[in-house]
């Protein structure tokens, strides 16, 4: 039976960091990618200890194998990753319901994964809804971005509430991207937690 909790052991984060490393584009054939999805950035062990302090991340557990995850990343985290910071400052231009993102008490995702072996049973739904279950008393917004490319990402984030504010082309890596919100106090944009 699958668990979803917050990660509380290192164990935890060293499953998080297996699964992620599965799962880079890098490591994925083309075809993979398309059909499956992938994620781009490959975090260290030392950034996700200091990232868990400031707001752990939600894990799905088989037994005490981490099978999905999605990482928790407050803005504190831009102290020990610089790979975030591009996405930080993006959110301070883009607005959002007549102010800029970043006035909003907000908080971003990270990265999310599930393992092939375990997608199509809901999980994904699940990891997002446990994140609104723990942090949505003190944020309003949970946002992220997400390769234009990765339509399996992008459709599996509408299909939770999360809407496309703003896209954008980063040169240095030729890529298309959409950042993407989920504004809790928009009751409309909710799931029922059953589905």
């Amino acid at each position: 039976m699958i668990q979803i909790d917050t990660a509380r052991t290192e164990a935890d984060l060293m499953g998080i960091l297996a699964l992620q490393t599965q799962n880079l584009s890098r490591n994925l054939p083309s075809e993979v990618q398309q059909a499956q999805g992938f994620v781009t950035l490959q975090y260290t062990l030392s950034q996700m200890q200091q990232m868990h302090k400031l707001g752990p991340s939600v894990i799905a557990k088989d037994g005490d194998r981490v099978v999905g995850y999605a990482i928790t990343a407050m803005p504190g985290a831009l102290a020990f990753v610089p790979e975030l910071e591009s996405l930080f400052a993006l959110l301070d231009t883009v607005p959002y319901e007549g102010q800029m993102l970043n006035m909003y008490p907000y908080y971003v995702v990270g990265q999310v994964c599930v393992d092939k072996d375990y997608r199509g049973q809901g999980i994904f739904d699940r990891l997002y809804q446990k994140h609104r279950a723990v942090y949505s008393d003190r944020f309003r917004l949970f946002i992220t971005d997400i390769s234009a490319r990765n339509t399996r990402s992008l459709r599996a984030h509408e299909r939770v509430g999360f809407r496309a504010v703003h896209s954008f082309h980063e040169p240095a890596a030729a890529e298309e991207w959409v950042v993407v919100v989920w504004d809790w106090n928009n009751e409309q944009r909710t799931i029922n937690s059953e589905q």
